[in-house]
């Protein structure tokens, strides 16, 4: 596999970026305009009613962000009149047909310019109603295959999925795709037409018994999670975005598609400078609620690899497209993470947490460190579940019997600590499989890619992907942890 030049690639295409104003898709953005500054256009649909909102997002969401300070100061002056010519606004919305676009003379170009589509939009809120993420997850996918094969010039569509499609299945998990309708429990009846009408049928019943927007969002919510879990998966994300590739596959046609399927994405690693980050991830609120005093113990098996990959992910899509520009049909999967090449465990994160807020406490609202300790593990659920038992449930009920006993005077207390451990058993339940982890992402698809861009890519250095080179002790002390200090939890 001759890979050539990453730069002559990127000269002159055009390229549609898809969920543009996602943390992923705004690395992408900036580093091909920074490295490759000759790219023809990047087209960035944004979910926006209007061209005036599409540019509020453009200057709040994107471009305003400090992770555009290098491009700044090596455009200078001209940085205005730069985004003004590389960049075209698309206001749109991939939860329908030519993914919402209103324009149609802007369609017709994008139809006829377009060399690469990138498809990045997504809702990764785990416990998000079925319909919004099926609608964007697993439709969306689909809207963009058939936008993507009305393409005249296209040469690739690069599809971000997640590792995790993988569910709950233990031991080396293959780069393979999925087939229309397969399940992770081996339970047959899974057909994406047939949950589209579930969900069209679930809220005309909750509509038409007067149901309002909490109790609505909350039906959708569960039902998301009942139909993932009758399948295999744990989550509605999981599940909505393996459907999403399904129909990938099945819709295609003759397209080259790369799909890929990143672990759990943290700060940016080197470019444009380390320790950018941007959005809640659980391991970094687990990491600031610890520095803070707030984390009383950790839930979970210490010898578990959370499987994490920095910024990297777009240099590895970057490569993808290049090695798959071609008019042939095709799919290739590509699995990007550390777990088979550097893996790193929760026990080495908390040792890491623990050694850093040492040396920099955090200073509370009062002005004063936070001073961290070893904290309590608990290695089973069965442990968690007999320490909210005495911890809390029992606590609860005695408050119940004095609030009765007292004609309610201490409903409100006894309705808010209810609400709480509510809200903690359903967070534990959604979280459960991504703490006891027994798995690692075969990635021999991405590692043909390093020995391709090792051996023929101009620019290797450039569009480094490989998880060795990360030296995972000075990237937490000396980059994410403080990265996600300022950028996050300031």
């Amino acid at each position: 596999m001759e890979l050539g030049s990453g730069l002559q690639f990127l000269d002159s295409k055009s390229i549609l970026v898809i969920g543009a104003a996602g943390f992923l898709a705004k690395i992408l953005v900036e580093k091909i305009l920074r490295v490759q500054p000759s790219v023809k256009k990047l087209y960035l649909l944004l979910r926006a009613a209007d061209h005036k909102s599409a540019v509020h997002r453009l200057h709040n969401e994107i471009i305003g962000k400090d992770l555009f300070r290098v491009l700044k100061e090596k455009c200078g002056k001209n940085f205005g009149s730069f985004i003004s010519e590389k960049i075209t606004l698309v206001p749109g919305d991939i939860s329908h047909e030519d993914l919402g676009i209103k324009d149609s003379t802007l369609l017709q170009e994008i139809l006829n310019e377009v060399d690469v589509v990138v498809n990045l939009a997504a809702t990764t809120n785990f416990d998000e109603r079925y319909d919004v993420s099926f609608g964007l997850n697993t439709f969306g996918a689909k809207f963009v295959a058939d936008f993507a094969k009305k393409c005249v010039k296209l040469k690739v569509l690069v599809h971000i999925s997640t590792a995790y499609v993988s569910g709950e299945r233990a031991g080396l998990i293959l780069e393979n795709p999925y087939s229309m309708g397969e399940t992770l429990n081996g339970v047959s009846g899974l057909d994406v037409d047939v949950e589209k009408k579930i969900i069209e049928q679930k809220l005309n019943e909750l509509r038409a018994q007067g149901a309002s927007d909490t109790e609505i969002s909350r039906a959708m919510k569960d039902l998301g999670i009942q139909r993932a879990r009758l399948y295999g998966w744990p989550n509605t994300y999981v599940f909505t975005k393996a459907m999403g590739e399904m129909l990938v596959g099945e819709v295609k046609g003759t397209l080259s598609t790369v799909v890929i399927r990143p672990t759990i994405i943290t700060s940016t690693f080197k470019e444009p400078f380390p320790g950018w980050a941007e959005g809640f991830r659980t391991i970094d609120s687990l990491a600031i609620g610890y520095a803070q005093g707030k984390l009383t113990f950790f839930l979970g098996d210490l010898d578990s690899v959370v499987d994490l990959v920095t910024d990297m992910v777009v240099n590895a899509m970057i490569v993808a497209m290049i090695a798959n520009e071609s008019n042939q049909p095709s799919e290739t999967i590509y699995q990007v993470g550390s777990s088979m090449r550097n893996p790193v465990k929760y026990g080495d994160l908390q040792d890491l947490g623990y050694r850093y807020f040492s040396k920099k406490p955090w200073i509370n609202k009062n002005g004063k460190p936070v001073i961290v300790g070893k904290i309590r593990v608990m290695d089973s659920m069965a442990s968690f579940h007999r320490y909210m038992a005495l911890r809390y449930l029992l606590p609860l009920k005695g408050l119940e019997l004095a609030n009765t006993a007292f004609c309610h005077f201490f409903q409100g207390v006894y309705g808010d600590l209810s609400r709480k451990i509510n809200f903690v058993t359903r967070m534990v339940d959604i979280y459960r499989p991504y703490l006891f982890f027994d798995a690692i992402f075969d990635d021999i698809n991405t590692e043909k890619l390093r020995m391709a861009a090792r051996s023929s890519l101009e620019e290797n250095d450039m569009f480094y992907f490989d998880p060795k080179c990360i030296d995972w002790d000075d990237y937490f002390m000396n980059i994410h942890i403080p990265g996600i200090v300022k950028y996050i939890f300031k």
